[in-house]
């Protein structure tokens, strides 16, 4: 099958032009071209089946931007979901009307805002805005604000748990959304707790329901302050812990984690548990079971107990803070949290609801102990 002449005619003089991108509706059969702010379009007239008509159309469009009538390599659609597309080339990506080419964009390292722009108008869906929205050169951009206020609005359709975290997580990022759609969105999460997730993952020190701090927190700022001040993570975690950032967080993660909306959710959460309470510290041995990761912390509290003062931020805090030996314990224990430990549940089922929820209990539970003794001091 040919183009007609009439479509080759227009088409080669829409691509003489200094176009930007080019879309394609296959449903109307219109080629778009983005001038700037202007748009040009060819309808086309085809004439056989629209799907070979379509893809002699895309054959003009490559031989024209890359020189190759084959169109965007399908055997590359895989890496460029990957962002492994070349940097030099993405410009012309985006003169091929292929969806996959945008994406090859979207998540390329070296998407800038401009093409943030381009690729916007080629291909505005969520995955799209979800992608760009990855990169700090698109947050710090034009295109920012515009792609987190489209997710703001679509957020309401979104029926993917992972996509509900990923989309808050990602628009709550500084300078993008006012203060009112962060609390409208905040609200939303009481009657589907999986929007708080979204802002556990990314301001877990600044959620909107503010518990007080522990009762007790003047009296151990005495220890923990003059350690933390000295760079100590271990006594500047347990301060957070102990001081109204980390009880609001205890708080906000344990209504999630008595009640994940999905095994998603439950993945979610307890990645996220983990890696508050470990920082920036890297997970080498995930334990199998909760009993190995209490022992672990224990057998840890009590080999750093017995060393010498002076030899690490651990020993420094178990030395200086004795009566914390539970809160201490506690804080190792949970910096071991991850979805590892789903593992030996979620393979044996594809439960959800209260099912779910009840299956989890004999993990939840020594969680929900941990956060006890942070949360009032209560031993376990």
């Amino acid at each position: 099958m040919q183009l007609s002449d009439e479509d080759f005619l227009r088409l080669n003089v829409l691509l003489a032009n200094p176009i930007e991108a080019v879309r394609v509706d296959e449903q109307n059969m219109l080629v778009h071209g983005l001038y700037g702010e202007q748009e040009a379009k060819v309808r086309l007239n085809p004439t056989g089946r629209p799907d070979q008509y379509l893809r002699c159309v895309r054959e003009l469009l490559s031989g024209h931007v890359l020189g190759s009538p084959g169109g965007y390599p399908a055997f590359l659609q895989r890496w460029t979901r990957m962002g492994q597309a070349r940097d030099a080339r993405l410009a012309e990506l985006l003169m091929l009307g292929e969806p996959e080419a945008v994406v090859a964009v979207a998540a390329a390292a070296g998407l800038t805002d401009e093409l943030a722009r381009r690729a916007w108008w080629a291909l505005p869906t969520p995955e799209i805005a979800r992608c760009m929205l990855a990169r700090e050169c698109v947050v710090q951009g034009s295109m920012g604000k515009v792609l987190a206020e489209y997710l703001v609005e679509y957020l309401p359709f979104e029926t993917e748990p992972l996509a509900i975290i990923a989309t808050v997580r990602l628009v709550l990022q500084p300078g993008l959304i006012d203060e009112s759609a962060r609390r409208r969105i905040w609200e939303k999460g009481r009657h589907k707790n999986v929007y708080h997730l979204g802002f556990l993952e990314s301001t877990p020190d600044a959620l909107l329901d503010e518990s007080p701090a522990r009762i007790d927190l003047v009296q151990q700022q005495d220890v923990l302050d003059p350690l933390a001040n000295t760079g100590n993570e271990y006594a500047a975690r347990l301060l957070r812990l102990l001081d109204r950032p980390g009880q609001s967080f205890l708080a906000v993660s344990e209504r999630i984690l008595r009640k994940p909306a999905s095994q998603e959710a439950a993945i979610c959460i307890m990645n996220v548990i983990g890696s508050y309470f470990r920082g920036s510290a890297p997970l080498e041995e995930p334990p199998r079971d909760m009993d190995a990761a209490m022992e672990r912390a224990r057998a840890q509290y009590q080999s750093t107990a017995q060393a010498t003062a002076g030899t690490g931020p651990l020993a420094d805090l178990v030395h200086a803070a004795p009566g914390l030996e539970r809160e201490i314990v506690a804080l190792l224990v949970l910096s071991q949290i991850s979805e590892t430990l789903l593992n030996p549940i979620f393979s044996h089922t594809t439960a959800v609801g209260t099912v779910m929820v009840k299956k989890m209990e004999p993990l939840v539970g020594p969680i929900l102990e941990q956060y006890a003794v942070l949360r009032t001091g209560a031993g376990c």
